[in-house]
């Protein structure tokens, strides 16, 4: 079993940054793919961004447009979505997941373990 615990999350205006960490405990993280995922208020869970175990794979939703940047460090059971140029529409829950999803990276239920999830607000 893995437990996920996201955070980082916060309030801050169109444009700013925040960095968001999602920290592994239970077991290792290190041959599971790591993804980060939204949901809004009345809408569906959506894909953010996903990483490969080695870390030599990342794939983004098309609508992040580069802002955002997945990374992890193994050795800190720990995974980073960086996200820059925000804007009122990226408000949501943002998720934490860990699996082997195989192809199927944007599909929630593809992933196996999942965290509580981090509110992220954009608003002026």
């Amino acid at each position: 079993q893995v437990q996920l615990v996201e955070s980082g999350g916060g309030l801050v205006q169109p444009g700013d940054s925040l960095i968001l960490s999602c920290v592994a405990s239970g077991s290792t993280i290190s041959n599971l793919a790591m993804g980060w995922f939204r949901q809004a208020p009345g809408k569906e869970r959506q894909f953010v961004a996903t990483i490969s175990y080695s870390r030599s794979n990342t794939y983004y939703a098309d609508w992040v447009k580069g802002r955002f940047t997945i990374s992890r460090d193994n050795a800190k059971s720990t995974v980073y979505l960086r996200m820059n140029d925000l804007r009122p529409n990226d408000t949501a829950i943002y998720y934490c997941a860990a699996g082997r999803p195989g192809h199927q990276v944007v599909e929630a239920a593809a992933y196996w373990y999942w965290g509580q999830g981090t509110q992220v607000t954009v608003s002026s």
